[in-house]
């Protein structure tokens, strides 16, 4: 019982920090249980969850006794709880690289509101239409395209040689535009639809919703 592995995550399958928590623990190729809470009928505030979780919020993670939440942590944890040889590599091994994955990971999840705002993920996942960008959605799609260049190295397909969670988190980032028929440079659609194409990712997409 010491190794079982729950992920609890939201009904409708659309949160990107579920979803990254979710590709983690396919690419380490462990064995879980995906438990969803309705969010809307405050499942998350009710029983033991809020207290066991610490903060009441998906995802949250439950390996034996323990439990995590917050997405990034989880991702880390995972890491560290089954680390490479044994278990396939989620972070980069250099110490630089794994550092700039995790600010990879820190930047989507705390900046550029307009664009998470206006291309929400439902956008992606359960086809919700979307309205033309407001001037803070434009400026904030720029920011994010300028260092989404920055970041990608010339004509690579990973961020740091090959593939890490940081990955999965700026693909889904760029599918809120790809999705959405919004203009990305053919560089960056290249590598998010090729790091889309993952079958742990695939899998996400594909659930019945």
């Amino acid at each position: 019982m010491a190794d079982t592995l729950t992920l609890w995550g939201e009904e409708h399958g659309e949160s990107p920090y579920v979803f990254s928590a979710f590709v983690a623990l396919r690419e380490k190729g462990l064995d879980f249980e995906l438990a969803t809470l309705s969010l809307d009928r405050g499942e998350h505030e009710v029983g033991d969850y809020p207290s066991r979780s610490i903060t009441g919020r998906v995802p949250s993670l439950r390996h034996g006794d323990f439990w995590l939440a917050e997405s990034s942590a989880i991702d880390e944890y995972l890491e560290d709880a089954f680390p490479p040889p044994r278990w396939p590599r989620l972070y980069p091994e250099g110490l630089r690289e794994r550092a700039r994955a995790r600010q990879v990971q820190a930047w989507l999840r705390s900046d550029l509101m307009a664009l998470r705002a206006e291309r929400p993920t439902s956008s992606i996942f359960l086809g919700e239409k979307v309205k033309p960008f407001s001037a803070d959605g434009h400026k904030a799609v720029g920011r994010f395209l300028r260092a989404a260049s920055e970041l990608l190295p010339a004509g690579a397909m990973h961020l740091f040689g090959a593939f890490t969670i940081a990955d999965a988190d700026l693909a889904l980032m760029l599918h809120r535009l790809l999705a959405n028929g919004d203009p990305v440079p053919e560089a960056l659609a290249a590598y998010a639809r090729g790091v889309w194409a993952r079958k742990s990712i695939q899998e996400w997409v594909r659930r019945a919703r």
